[in-house]
């Protein structure tokens, strides 16, 4: 009767959120008290509900219990199923107004529209920080009173959240319970799973407010935004290169040490960055997975393919600050400028 009238008789009397069943509440309630009482018997990991247990078994079962009546593929969850379905029914999934983002679920995209209205209820008293969720506030304070109740048996590590330490465990056990419904791709953190969902819906939720162009990852608006600031925070202190990702710098590093820590297992070679060494083994299989839908010219790395697109768009980012000239590739503009330094000597 509840759902005709609306009707929600319990309450949490931490943050005042109402239910119209008890069952809810006290579900609700560990998200205070970070209880986590379903088991895995396999592997340990812990839940705070049964039915994210049976989830989390078939990572190790295999199950896939949900299948496509059209086509027969099958998913280890229904949402995996959901989303599959479009495929075929070419069914539109609920999407933002605002910014066009798409989500699996309804509830996702009440949580995504937040972040246009930027609402943060709940505020910190000692310094005013605010956020949407009543659990951020709680963590929040303990940067004020310096409190780390969570420790790490093996290393001694502590931090403020359990949900952090039971994080850092995973360094030890291996366990990755986020299982990806659509690929099977499993992670040790949710916000890795977030993050990859999107390489499925290509929801883009980080717009730059100054061009208005939109990325999948916040790392990747960041490193945008400073195209257009021009801020190169990260200092190289060999050379005084400046970078505007330390992740760069961090490459970078490596042209002083020599380090070369990604190695391929067919001949050896070795490349200091990963994505170097999976652009080598193509030249052992061959494969050029990224296509231009205007010519169909493939390549093997993606920044390949993003060079030759602006021979269609007639794009010409790089441009030389002494003559204005412009072109493509930042390699040309490098040898481009020699020509001003070979006139000056």
């Amino acid at each position: 009767m509840s759902t005709h009238t609306g009707e929600k008789p319990h309450t949490c009397e931490v943050c005042g959120g109402s239910f119209s069943q008890k069952s809810n509440l006290v579900i609700h309630i560990r998200t205070h008290t970070g209880e986590k009482p379903h088991t895995c018997e396999v592997c340990g990991a812990s839940f705070s509900q049964s039915s994210r247990l049976v989830i989390h078994r078939r990572t190790h079962t295999g199950e896939k219990p949900y299948t496509c009546e059209v086509c027969g593929a099958s998913f280890s969850q229904k949402e995996g199923l959901v989303i599959h379905r479009r495929t075929h029914t070419g069914e539109t999934p609920p999407t933002c107004e605002l910014c066009g983002a798409s989500f699996s679920r309804k509830s996702a995209l009440v949580s995504h529209k937040i972040t246009h209205t930027g609402e943060k209820p709940h505020t910190c008293e000692v310094c005013g920080y605010s956020c949407f969720k009543k659990s951020g506030i709680v963590s929040h304070k303990m940067t004020h009173t310096g409190e780390k109740p969570h420790t790490c048996e093996v290393w001694g590590y502590s931090c403020s959240k359990k949900s952090d330490i039971s994080i850092h465990m995973r360094t030890h056990t291996g366990e990755t319970p986020h299982t990806c419904e659509v690929c099977g791709s499993a992670f040790a953190r949710k916000s890795n799973l977030v993050r990859h969902r999107r390489t499925h819906t290509g929801e883009k939720p980080y717009t730059c407010e100054v061009c208005r162009t939109s990325f999948s990852q916040k790392y990747q608006l960041v490193k945008h935004v400073r195209t257009h600031t021009g801020e190169k925070p990260h200092t190289c202190e060999v050379c005084r290169s400046s970078f505007s990702l330390k992740s760069d710098l961090v490459i970078h590093m490596r042209t002083h040490t020599g380090e070369k820590p990604h190695t391929c297992e067919m001949c050896g070679s070795s490349f200091s960055q990963r994505s170097g060494l999976i652009s080598h083994k193509m030249t052992h299989t061959g494969e050029k997975p990224h296509t231009c839908e205007v010519c169909g010219y493939s390549f093997s790395r993606k920044s390949d393919l993003v060079r030759h697109k602006m021979i269609h768009t007639g794009e010409k980012p790089h441009t030389c600050e002494g003559c204005g000239y412009s072109c493509c590739k930042k390699s040309d503009l490098v040898r481009h400028m020699r020509t001003h330094s070979a006139i000056h000597t």
